[in-house]
Formats: C-alpha cells, sequence, structure tokens
C-alpha cells in the first residue's frame, strides 16, 4: 500500500511540476483572495488583524478546492481512471497517494500565504508551535476530505460545479476550529483555547483518512 501511494503521489506531483498548474493558477487565486480582503478591510486595521486567521483558512479552502479539481481532472484524461482500474494498484494506496500529494502542494501554498498574510495583515505570530500543530492537521483533514468527495463527484458531468457543495459542508468544522486554533497563535485569544481546537482537526483528519481507505475502492469502482 505504502509503495502504491508513494508511486501515485510522485506522479501526481510530477504532472504538477510540469504543468505548473499549482504555481500559475492556485497559487495566485489564493493571494488574490488575500488581497481582496485587505482591501475590503483596510480602513480600519484593528479588524483586519483580528479577522486575519479565518480569512487566512478561507483563501486554504477556496484554493483547496482547486487543487482537488486539479487533481481528478488529470484522471479524467484519456479514460486514465479506467486505468487506475487496471494497474493493480492497491486503492487504498492510490487514495492515500492522491491525498498526500493534494496535503504537500497545501502546505507550500499555507506558507505562501501566511508569509502575505504577515506582510498585508500586520499579523504577529507569537507561537509557531501551535501554528505548524494546526497546519498540519487542518491540511490532512483538507486533503483527505478533498480525495474522497472529489472521487464521488469525479464521474459525475457537473463535477465542477457539485464538487464545492459536497466539500464545503463537511470542511466548515476544518475551517472553524482552524480559525481558533490560528487566533491563539496570534495571540488573539488565549494559547489554552488552542490545543482543544487542534484535537478536533486530528479526529477529523483521522476519521476521514480512515474512510478513504477502506472505502476508496468501492468509490474508485462507482465513479
Amino acid at each position: 500500500m505504502w509503495r502504491d501511494a508513494a508511486l501515485m503521489a510522485g506522479k501526481d506531483l510530477r504532472i504538477e511540476a510540469r504543468s505548473r498548474v499549482a504555481t500559475n493558477q492556485i497559487a495566485p487565486f489564493g493571494v488574490l483572495v488575500l488581497v481582496l480582503f485587505a482591501f475590503a478591510l483596510d480602513p480600519d486595521r484593528g479588524v483586519l488583524q483580528r479577522a486575519a486567521p479565518g480569512l487566512f483558512w478561507v483563501a486554504v479552502l477556496f484554493a483547496s478546492l482547486l487543487a482537488v479539481q486539479r487533481s481528478f481532472a488529470v484522471e479524467s484524461a484519456d479514460s486514465a481512471r479506467d486505468g487506475l482500474r487496471l494497474s493493480g494498484l492497491d486503492p487504498a494506496g492510490i487514495f492515500l497517494g492522491k491525498a498526500g500529494a493534494v496535503a504537500l502542494q497545501l502546505l507550500a501554498l499555507e506558507l505562501l500565504l501566511g508569509v502575505f498574510v504577515v506582510l498585508l495583515y500586520d499579523a504577529d505570530v507569537h507561537r509557531a508551535v501551535i501554528v505548524m500543530a494546526t497546519a498540519a492537521a487542518a491540511t490532512v483533514g483538507l486533503a483527505a476530505a478533498g480525495v474522497v468527495y472529489g472521487m464521488l463527484a469525479a464521474g459525475l458531468r457537473v463535477r465542477e460545479t457539485l464538487l464545492p457543495l459536497l466539500l464545503l459542508p463537511v470542511v466548515a468544522p476544518v475551517l472553524l476550529a482552524a480559525t481558533r486554533a490560528t487566533e491563539a497563535a496570534l495571540d488573539i485569544t488565549p494559547v489554552s483555547d488552542a490545543w482543544p481546537w487542534v484535537r478536533l482537526l486530528s479526529v477529523f483528519a483521522v476519521i476521514y483518512t480512515t474512510f478513504g481507505v477502506l472505502a476508496f475502492e468501492t468509490l474508485l469502482e462507482e465513479a
């Protein structure tokens, strides 16, 4: 399973490295979202600083939709999804590989967007450990849920518009928990408030990762 996951993740990352969709489209989209929020809230810098954690994760969430859609758009061309079914790869490995590739792209995006949050919103990170723990748990949860629902929508003609409708309500707890934990990292709320939210993010990530590993074979056959 882990060998197949590494093969799948390597394949997806090589495609992205050659096409540069993540760097030329997804990353600029995330930065643009932050810039638009900065213009909208610029008259009151206090509001902008307090809203920085939520705005950051909204931008990450929107960008994750594009990353998931891109991951499955690659498989829809030239009957590549049928090739996956016939390849003999472990379906659990396919799931972990695709989720891992999406997660690595999201981590790189979060690093870039974090720099822009510091520059545009004048945010000051006081607790880097909380930021890293929050980003790791939230990214795994977003990637796992995105791949599960991306496969659910992959076989439908309206998958581009259906995926946000399926995914956004499900990842709302990630947005809430990650925002609250990041507020503590930026010293907006007490540090004791952060870790319960990080644990909630970890539970969400474990649930969707486990579900994907167990159910991806059925999802792949039905897509």
